[in-house]
């Protein structure tokens, strides 16, 4: 029986998928970096879904994010990064991807979040039939937790071909001690930690280590949580932000972080369609020089 809540779901999702004729509109080539160990190359700006992607079965709240989700693709939008530990959030994009038609750019990034090794198995089996998605482009390690089994697993999945990328991810600056431990000595192809304007501590040690070992990195928190920009709204812009092509805080602060030589990507998450413009923006444009990224630390260092 068709239910007034399934009907209003349908019509929102019809309604955005008639707007994307063929697939998606056509944008501007945003700037890629390639992963070192496979030479892919990826969009610099992607997105994360902790929190934002977590609306259960809600068909506006699923319609809105497709909408979402539609916006980073139509700006050339490649990663997204999810996790089991995210709620809801694996469930509601593979519903936007299946609106959407899977759009070819995708670069489908999870993670295993689980202590057994058997249950990780069926996790990211579960993960696979949320996203309708096989293989992965990406899967990781979550928070390091339980990763000895887990990269068994990956590392067996990627000689089969059911995953293409395997990674570790950390959020936490105690854990870096072992996550350069497991830098040196296992064969992942990327790390995933904090890293913007403010939380530094990642290039004493970790980027250097990433691009000594040829491993991609993907920045997670880099508007830590959305402090850091709602510390910086309404300030002047740093001078040099007309010289980068940045218009807005959200792009001078993603730029400065992705012009990294280290850096492959970074994943702002927002629940808004008018954020996603603003974060996509970064991947256009040039990306700040050594100079450039010391004078914008110094600037907002000074506010």
């Amino acid at each position: 029986m068709l239910t007034r809540r399934r009907f209003l779901e349908c019509t929102a999702l019809t309604g955005l998928a008639a707007g994307l004729p063929g697939g998606l509109a056509a944008a501007p080539a945003p700037i890629t970096k390639i992963i070192p160990r496979t030479g892919t190359a990826v969009p610099v700006i992607g997105m994360g879904s902790w929190l934002t992607f977590d609306v259960g079965d809600d068909p506006a709240a699923r319609a809105q994010r497709a909408q979402v989700l539609a916006t980073f693709f139509e700006m050339g939008g490649g990663m997204i990064d999810s996790s089991p530990m995210y709620g809801s959030s694996e469930a509601v994009i593979g519903h936007g991807l299946a609106v959407l038609g899977k759009p070819n750019t995708l670069f489908a990034a999870t993670k295993v979040w689980t202590p057994g090794q058997d249950h990780g198995i069926r996790q990211m089996a579960e993960s696979e039939r949320l996203w309708g998605v096989r293989p992965f482009d990406l899967l990781q390690v979550h928070n390091l937790l339980g990763w000895e089994g887990h990269l068994e697993t990956l590392t067996q999945w990627k000689a089969d071909g059911r995953v293409r990328h395997i990674g570790i991810t950390t959020s936490h600056g105690r854990r870096h001690d072992e996550l350069a431990a497991i830098m040196k000595t296992q064969p992942i192809d990327f790390v995933q930690l904090t890293y913007n304007i403010d939380d530094r501590e990642a290039e004493a040690r970790l980027l250097p280590l990433a691009a000594e070992k040829g491993i991609a990195v993907i920045v997670n928190r880099p508007f830590q949580r959305g402090a850091l920009i709602d510390r910086l709204q309404g300030r002047p812009l740093p001078p040099v932000a007309a010289e980068i092509g940045a218009a807005n805080w959200a792009q001078v602060l993603l730029k400065w972080i992705v012009a990294h030589p280290a850096v492959t990507c970074a994943i702002p998450a927002t629940t808004r369609v008018d954020h996603m413009t603003e974060n996509m923006g970064a991947a256009r444009g040039p990306l700040p020089d050594g100079k450039t990224r010391r004078h914008i630390a110094a600037y907002v260092k000074s506010l």
